[in-house]
């Protein structure tokens, strides 16, 4: 069982202008994240906007116009100040307020702060342009990108007393992370051909003949595109199925959180499937009514019930 860190009742002026700090780059920035971490409490919102923001820092220098050598330098400096965080180093009054907040949600939640090297780790993959030949490589890169961000979150969450496997927990929390990575993949495929990135793997690439690329808004000649992102469909869903088995582990805030962002990103990979060359011609995204009805539905914990008496199901199968 995890159990989260009751925070303390008193937080200082300077914390809390910290913690709003994270909490406006979460709302500005996190399109789809925004409206999980909405559901949940105060002290563990905050906790969650403090990940965000610096997660939102490092994937930042990984994505901007700086040059490669450049770009490692400044994760290596991010990764330093990490380091500070987890030794306690980084006082009430420190200039960064992302720091400041990310100290004290570690305070107050049992939070894994070797996640977020991990997740340094991934980006630095970005930043080298290295590319993978099999679903088995893809998983390491997900895994420090977003698989990482599932056992952080996890910190957060803890896990309700007496739950049923709960010792699994950070792996259910690792999958779901990998199954909305791969739906990022999916959603930004030319968006990242642009910007000279491919994570789809090579082999599954050469299988549906889509090893050119894809650099403008239809399929390369002879392929079978769909095909292709049939195929990484069914992946991400069998990922979404096995990362919801934590979804009965969490108390009924967290679970939403959770059930909404995961909701959130199903529903993108329905849109994908039903239309796949629509990620060659633009984002696919989801209005703000549609989101917000996931997280209602998530808030009422539907989701969360429609899961558990699946897996019920299948136990007594």
């Amino acid at each position: 069982m995890i159990r989260t860190v009751d925070s303390p009742t008193h937080v200082s002026a300077p914390v809390l202008a910290a913690y709003s700090y994270c909490e406006t780059v979460t709302g500005q920035q996190a399109r789809n994240f925004a409206y999980g971490i909405r559901l949940l409490p105060a002290p563990k919102r905050r906790a969650m906007s403090a990940l965000y923001a610096f997660s939102r820092r490092v994937d930042d220098i990984g994505d901007g116009e700086l040059a490669s050598d450049v770009k490692a330098a400044r994760l290596e400096d991010t990764r330093a100040l990490l380091a500070r965080v987890q030794d306690g180093a980084v006082a009430e009054d420190d200039t960064d307020p992302v720091a400041v907040a990310l100290a004290h949600a570690a305070q107050a939640f049992p939070i894994p702060l070797g996640g977020l090297d991990e997740l340094i780790d991934g980006v630095l993959m970005d930043v080298r342009g290295e590319t993978y030949e099999t679903w088995d490589d893809l998983k390491v890169y997900c895994r420090c990108v977003a698989g990482a961000i599932g056992r952080l979150s996890l910190g957060v969450f803890g896990t309700e007393p007496g739950a049923r496997g709960a010792e699994r927990a950070p792996e259910y929390a690792d999958t779901l992370g990998l199954a909305l990575q791969l739906t990022n993949i999916l959603r930004d495929v030319r968006e990242d051909a642009g910007n000279g990135r491919t994570y789809l793997p090579s082999d599954d690439l050469a299988k549906f003949g889509c090893s050119a690329g894809f650099h403008g808004p239809t399929p390369p000649e002879g392929s079978d595109f769909a095909g292709l992102v049939h195929f990484e469909v069914r992946r991400a869903r069998a990922l979404f199925t096995e990362g919801y088995r934590l979804l009965p582990m969490l108390d009924r805030r967290s679970g939403a959180c959770v059930a909404a962002m995961a909701g959130i990103y199903r529903r993108l990979l329905d849109r994908i499937e039903r239309e796949p060359e629509a990620v060659l011609r633009g984002r696919v995204s989801l209005p703000g009514r549609e989101k917000a009805y996931v997280a209602v539905r998530g808030l009422s914990g539907l989701d969360t019930r429609r899961h558990t008496s699946r897996l019920t199901v299948r136990r007594r199968a």
